[in-house]
């Protein structure tokens, strides 16, 4: 009798542990379980990625003048997004979106077989406090004569840019830019000065991505 009552005890000890274990497990799994709504709901309403392709026109504002004479090659200029871009109808690039370029070259009148030479890229744009790395073909003005208007051809690198205007108001200062075929470049006539190339402040220039431009919105 002794014997069986002992066998029974330990029947029961037995399946109160295994009871007690699983009791304990469970809401550890429940735990587990619970916390993966969040993390599917982070993924499905995260920050979505934008791209603009390659061939992407920006047109931009310069803050300040750039010369063929008063800029130096490498220097850096400031300028802002002129005309919105946007992709899927959301707005990537804002107007008036800060954006950093760099002087390719300037080459002051009588330093190249005679003439001026004036070239601009841009480098970065500014979204939301940050600042994003873009690569874009570069603008350029060429000036032969002294004190004329000259013919000058405007882009380079992959297809070309266009110089679209000037000086706000008009003016001797304004910079003319007339488009050829299929968006290739622009070739227009400009007011150079007696001897230099000068890209007012609040002139318009238009540059083309040669690399596509993924930002996250």
């Amino acid at each position: 009798m002794h014997r069986h009552l002992v066998m029974f005890a330990s029947l029961f000890l037995f399946m109160w542990a295994a009871i007690s274990i699983g009791c304990s497990s469970k809401p550890a799994e429940e735990s587990s379980d619970s916390s993966a709504p969040p993390s599917k709901s982070a993924t499905l309403f995260g920050p979505k990625e934008v791209t603009l392709p390659a061939g992407t026109v920006l047109t931009v504002r310069l803050a300040s003048a750039v010369g063929s004479k008063t800029s130096n090659t490498g220097d850096r200029f400031n300028a802002t997004i002129a005309t919105p871009i946007e992709s899927d109808g959301k707005v990537v690039l804002p107007k008036g979106a800060e954006v950093l370029g760099k002087v390719v070259e300037a080459v002051p009148q009588g330093r190249f077989k005679g003439g001026a030479v004036l070239s601009l890229a841009l480098e970065s744009v500014t979204i939301s406090g940050d600042a994003h790395d873009i690569k874009t073909n570069s603008v350029s003005r060429y000036q032969k004569g002294k004190g004329k208007r000259t013919a000058a051809m405007i882009g380079g690198g992959a297809g070309g840019g266009a110089l679209i205007g000037g000086l706000a108001g008009g003016g001797k200062g304004a910079l003319i830019g007339a488009l050829l075929g299929g968006g290739a470049g622009t070739a227009g006539a400009a007011y150079t000065g007696e001897k230099e190339i000068v890209m007012p402040a609040e002139s318009t220039l238009s540059f083309k991505l040669t690399a596509p431009f993924t930002v996250k919105m």
